[in-house]
């Protein structure tokens, strides 16, 4: 099943993450995250297959995530308040987030992606 890759055009790590796949000649379709982000139904499913706590989907490095305060509203937000807010604006959602339906990994490090997509 070819893996569903959610990316930003001009984020550095979803480049270095689109070249990863492209080398190891991994199948996948792309989703530009901003203009098609992930409902919050998806991002509760990504987030319980991840096993990452919700915070960790956040892009806290965006502006947007600075200029909306985030940091603040997630503090006592629940998985669903946090899903709710991630949908409401894919360059809130840290990327890429690549799936394939049961496994799920957010951002880019080279050492998950080998154990994860090889």
């Amino acid at each position: 099943m070819p893996l569903t890759f959610y990316w930003y055009p001009n984020c550095g790590t979803c480049k270095k993450a689109k070249k990863w796949l492209d080398e190891h000649e991994i199948d996948y379709t792309d989703i530009h995250i901003v203009n098609e982000p992930p409902a919050k139904d998806q991002l509760l499913d990504f987030i319980e297959k991840s096993e990452l706590p919700a915070k960790k989907f956040f892009n806290t490095s965006g502006k947007k995530y600075r200029e909306l305060n985030i940091k603040e509203k997630i503090n006592d937000a629940s998985t669903e308040e946090m899903a709710e807010i991630l949908a409401s604006d894919g360059m809130l959602i840290k990327r890429p987030i690549v799936t394939d339906g049961e496994k799920v990994t957010v951002g880019f490090k080279e050492e998950t992606f080998n154990e994860k997509w090889l």
